[in-house]
């Protein structure tokens, strides 16, 4: 059991330091859609992905450890959590120490990585809808009837005929 421990303090602490990691890349990913940058958008969201990458393979290793610890301690796998695992170690002050400060710094992480998220969206959400508006305007004035510029002759109004939509369907 206490190789498991080990094992599972181990995995954490790596999960742990790749969510640091990506707590910068989500700050930075903030400017760069302030920005409109879409080439450093990409390039970011493709780092971001090897290291979501890296923690699913952790999280899947960190389920093994879990199921392995409940087949050592008789209970079911899909009732023991990490806070389960903790309340088990009075015996060993030492690791259960060190797994609960891991504990208790990856969620802090994941819930500063979270907060940050969602500011982003909301950023690509606001982007999102003025484009749509932005399209919407340019559909509107190139759909009304007439030519609204003026010139000698701006008393007449020159109907367009048979002018295309916003997006040319032959092509």
């Amino acid at each position: 059991m206490a190789s498991l421990i080990e094992e599972l303090i181990t995995t954490l602490d790596h999960e742990c330091e790749i969510y640091k990691e990506l707590l910068p890349m989500a700050r930075e990913k903030t400017q760069i859609i302030v920005k409109n940058d879409l080439n450093a958008l990409h390039a970011i969201t493709e780092k971001e992905q090897h290291l979501a990458d890296d923690i699913n393979a952790l999280e899947k290793r960190r389920e093994e450890i879990i199921r392995n610890i409940g087949v050592v301690v008789s209970k079911d796998p899909a009732t023991i959590n990490i806070k389960a695992v903790i309340q088990m170690m009075d015996k060993q002050p030492v690791e259960k120490n060190k797994l609960i400060e891991i504990h208790d710094t990856l969620k802090r992480t994941v819930q500063n990585l979270v907060e940050i998220n969602n500011h982003n969206k909301s950023l690509i959400q606001q982007s999102l809808e003025m484009i749509e508006f932005n399209m919407n305007f340019i559909q509107s004035t190139r759909m009304s009837p007439g030519n609204h510029s003026y010139n000698r002759g701006a008393s007449e109004v020159d109907v367009l005929q048979g002018q295309a939509g916003m997006f040319d369907a032959k092509q």
